[in-house]
C-alpha cells in the first residue's frame, strides 16, 4: 500500500537509505563537465597531439625553421619532381635529378608522358634559368615533335645518377639555355634550387608569418609532420583563405622530405628529397666555359 508522504521534520523510517542531495549531484556534474572540457582543450592545444590544423607551437616553429638549413646540409641530394603535363591533368612530367644547394645548381633527366607520346632528355638548371641538352629532345614546356614510341633511345637516361654521368660528357655548346618562364615545370624547378638556406630561419618570425601544422603522416615507414608554409599576405588582416601554396613534410629532426606546390586549383607539383647526401657531384656543364 502506498505510504503517505513524510511530513516536514518527521523522522525517516528506520533502515531507509538517504537519497543523495541535489547539491551533491550538481557538484558532481559540474566537476565532470569541467574535467572533460579541460581534457578537450589540452588535446587541441598546438603541440599537444591535437588532430585539427592549428598555428604552429614554439617547438613546431623550430622544426619548420630548421628544414631549409637541413636541406642545405644534405646536398648534393637526389630529388624527384612530379607534376601534371597539362592543366587538364592528362599525362605527367617527371624529373629525376641531383641538386647541389651549395652551388644552387641541379642536373637531371626529364620524362613527359601522355596518352600519345613519351619525350625524354637531359636538363640542368640554376637560379637564372634552364638548360636542355640537344639532342635528343626539345625543351620541356615547348612543343616538341610528337612521337608514339615508348621505347627510350639508347642514350636516354632514367635515373638521377645516370643523368649526371651523361651530362658530364656533354660540352657547353651541346646545351640550349633559356630563362625561366611562368610554366608549372619552370616554377617547380625553381623551387628545387631555392628551397634550401645556409642558416636556419628565425623560428619566432616564422611563427608570426602564419604557418600551420596540418597533420602527421607516414612516408616510406617514417613519420613526418605536415606543415603549410607562411601565408603570402603577411598582414594582420589576412584571412584563412590567404593560405600558402606550399606544403612541407618535415621529420622530428627538421629534415625536409617533401614539398608540394599548388600550381593552379587542383594541380600540384611534388618535390621529393632523399634523406641522405649522395656522392654524385653536379657537373660543371652547361655553366663552364669551353
Amino acid at each position: 500500500m502506498p505510504q503517505p508522504p513524510r511530513k516536514p521534520g518527521e523522522p525517516r523510517e528506520p533502515g531507509k537509505p538517504r537519497e543523495p542531495g541535489k547539491k551533491i549531484w550538481v557538484a558532481a556534474i559540474a566537476a565532470t563537465t569541467a574535467l572533460a572540457g579541460a581534457l578537450t582543450a589540452l588535446l587541441l592545444l598546438p603541440g599537444n597531439g591535437g588532430t585539427s590544423p592549428h598555428p604552429v607551437s614554439a617547438d613546431e616553429a623550430q622544426r619548420l625553421a630548421l628544414a631549409r638549413f637541413r636541406a642545405y646540409e644534405a646536398s648534393p641530394a637526389e630529388v624527384t619532381v612530379r607534376l601534371p603535363a597539362a592543366e587538364t591533368g592528362d599525362g605527367t612530367i617527371t624529373v629525376r635529378a641531383v641538386v647541389d644547394h651549395h652551388a644552387h645548381r641541379a642536373v637531371g633527366a626529364y620524362e613527359i608522358v601522355d596518352d600519345t607520346r613519351t619525350v625524354q632528355g637531359l636538363l640542368a638548371w640554376d637560379q637564372e634559368g634552364i638548360a636542355v641538352a640537344r639532342p635528343p629532345a626539345a625543351a620541356p614546356g615547348a612543343e616538341p615533335g610528337r612521337t608514339t614510341t615508348r621505347t627510350p633511345a639508347p642514350d636516354i637516361v632514367t635515373t638521377a645518377a645516370q643523368a649526371v654521368r651523361r651530362a658530364s660528357t656533354l660540352k657547353r655548346e651541346e646545351w640550349t639555355r633559356r630563362p625561366y618562364s611562368t610554366a608549372p615545370l619552370d616554377r617547380a624547378l625553381r623551387l628545387v634550387v631555392s628551397v634550401a638556406a645556409d642558416r636556419p630561419d628565425d623560428a619566432a618570425l616564422l611563427a608570426r608569418s602564419g604557418p600551420l601544422w596540418l597533420r602527421d603522416e607516414r612516408l616510406d615507414g617514417h613519420g613526418y609532420g605536415v606543415f603549410s608554409g607562411p601565408r603570402p599576405t603577411q598582414s594582420v588582416s589576412a584571412s584563412p583563405a590567404d593560405d600558402s601554396t606550399l606544403t612541407y613534410w618535415i621529420d622530428a629532426d627538421g629534415n625536409l622530405r617533401r614539398v608540394t606546390a599548388r600550381m593552379s586549383p587542383g594541380h600540384y607539383a611534388t618535390v621529393d628529397f632523399v634523406a641522405t647526401r649522395v656522392r654524385t657531384v653536379v657537373p660543371g656543364a652547361p655553366w663552364t666555359k669551353g
